[in-house]
């Protein structure tokens, strides 16, 4: 069982500790030696089914940098394809979807997810975690309604929405179903991931800086209070995050996190200057900061931590995720200065 003292748990919480904690995103990937070894050649999916896999994958960050927090090892899409609605995540690309979604016809496509029944390779190794970690807590996650309907829509990645915008603007109560019944899938997965042991969530809505935060308030809130409110009784901290979201922070706190994710492109204080001192903050070094070298990154990191100036609310992360072009040497260097020099006032 995760102590409740645990310096990651206090900072989602705004509790006072000692220690600023710290985890990245994307932490266990293709930056680690170790873990090009063992991924092999397979798909990530087939990483993901297998549970002493995707179990020694989230263990190897925590065990080289020392992490205050593990991550699953999933993704985002894994209830999607796991319920047969046909995504592959595609090495260098990522997920792309067989048939996309177009119609009301394809509502009928996406089914109750039965976590014990469709994904039970992920409660597998969310307890073997539990049982490996001790005092470290392993972080649950989903994708967000609005980020897992673009790739649908989309058919993968995209750098315009178009298709996702287009079935937005002109079918607005399909596109509203739509996100309901994938809020229902996403609170499926994160119910059962806290029900085996997952000490705290974080919500991937990774495209939501496409839009403005009008388009935000009528079209996405809804689906994203939904999930936030529908995991509020289990008590773990929720954290929401994004990318690009800056002119979206207050309405992502407004969805109902206790810890806004902040990329880089937002300084730590304006951040907090916008959403007060009654949330946390997770964030938010450059990744690219950490392919410039240890000195670079470690003098970014120290202005990080300079513009969080101590509140208890902080969780050290990268403004993204870990880039695969990373030196394990320099990123053990930002952990290791957050460790030394991250103090809570």
């Amino acid at each position: 069982m995760v102590s409740v003292d645990s310096p990651f748990l206090r900072a989602c919480r705004g509790e006072p500790h000692t220690q600023v904690p710290v985890w990245f995103m994307r932490q266990a990937g293709r930056s680690l030696p170790e873990y090009r070894a063992i991924r092999g050649t397979g798909s990530i999916t087939e990483a993901i089914r297998d549970p002493e896999l995707a179990t020694e994958i989230t263990l190897q960050p925590v065990r080289r940098y020392g992490t205050d927090a593990a991550i699953l090892y999933s993704d985002i899409v894994t209830p999607l394809e796991a319920i047969g609605f046909g995504v592959e995540v595609k090495p260098g690309v990522g997920p792309v979807v067989e048939r996309p979604f177009e119609s009301a016809a394809d509502l009928d496509r996406i089914v109750p997810l039965d976590p014990e029944g469709h994904t039970p390779f992920v409660l597998e190794t969310v307890r073997n975690l539990v049982a490996e970690l001790g005092d470290v807590p392993l972080i649950g996650f989903a994708g967000a309604p609005f980020t897992v309907a673009s790739y649908m829509i989309e058919g993968g990645p995209s750098r315009t929405y178009v298709k996702t915008k287009k079935l937005m603007y002109s079918q607005p109560d399909l596109f509203a179903t739509l996100l309901d019944r994938l809020a229902d899938l996403a609170l499926a997965s994160l119910h059962s991931q806290v029900a085996n042991g997952a000490s705290a969530i974080q919500l991937f809505d990774s495209w939501a800086g496409a839009l403005s935060p009008s388009d935000y308030r009528h079209y996405v809130l809804p689906a994203s209070q939904k999930v936030f409110a529908g995991i509020a009784p289990t008590g773990v901290p929720r954290i929401h995050f994004g990318v690009i979201t800056g002119e979206l922070l207050p309405l992502m706190r407004e969805a109902g996190a206790d810890v806004v994710g902040v990329d880089w492109r937002v300084d730590l204080d304006d951040a907090r200057a916008r959403l007060g001192d009654d949330v946390a903050l997770q964030g938010n070094l450059d990744p690219t900061a950490v392919l410039a070298g240890a000195d670079v990154a470690v003098e970014r990191t120290r202005d990080v931590l300079r513009r969080a100036g101590g509140h208890p609310g902080h969780i050290f992360n990268l403004g993204h995720g870990v880039m695969p072009e990373s030196d394990p040497d320099v990123l053990k260097r930002v952990i290791d200065t957050v460790h030394a020099e991250g103090r809570v006032r």
